[in-house]
């Protein structure tokens, strides 16, 4: 069994959870998709970090990051896969705001001025989230190359939304190939 495939049957089984559901963007839905229980999995964390770079391997990037949560420990397993492959890349957090103490910082970890940053999410249905990420690194100064989710729930809404940002977008998986 590939990555993709062993990582597709991980979300399947263990993440998709049906019942109604409010989603941070604010839309109701009859499943989530509770990517917290993949992403920090001893097990399939690993295969979320090779399938996501292998993903973007036509990207050019140094650092990955997006809002915190859902993107820690996407960027993470990214940080870990790329080290053990023997092309390491920095990660980061963004905030929704900065800290009102300590450094005052938003983004957290190795400074993105002037790097080229891929931004991450778990799953997305408006890209929200990943776009207020998207602002956060151009304001510090980076170069934010892409967006790129585990899971688009959106059916091409994500996608649009990145594409008025002038910025490309991919996902490993739809919800159509959750089976949803």
């Amino acid at each position: 069994m590939t990555d993709r495939e062993a990582l597709l049957s991980h979300i399947v089984q263990e993440a998709v959870v049906r019942g109604h559901v409010v989603l941070s963007s604010g839309k109701q839905a009859e499943y989530y998709i509770d990517m917290r229980r993949i992403t920090l999995s001893g097990v399939a964390a690993p295969l979320v970090g090779r399938v996501m770079l292998d993903l973007v391997s036509g990207w050019d990037f140094d650092a990955v990051g997006g809002l915190t949560m859902g993107a820690d420990p996407v960027a993470a397993a990214m940080l870990h896969a790329a080290a053990a492959a023997g092309k390491p890349i920095d990660a980061c957090v963004v905030r929704k705001d900065a800290k009102t103490h300590g450094l005052h910082r938003r983004i957290e970890g190795p400074d993105v001025k002037g790097r080229k940053v891929l931004v991450v999410e778990d799953t997305s249905t408006t890209g929200g989230s990943a776009l207020t990420a998207v602002g956060a690194l151009r304001e510090a100064g980076a170069e934010v190359v892409g967006i790129a989710d585990i899971v688009d729930r959106s059916g091409g809404v994500v996608e649009a939304a990145v594409s008025k940002a002038g910025l490309p977008y991919l996902f490993a998986y739809s919800a159509e190939d959750l089976g949803l």
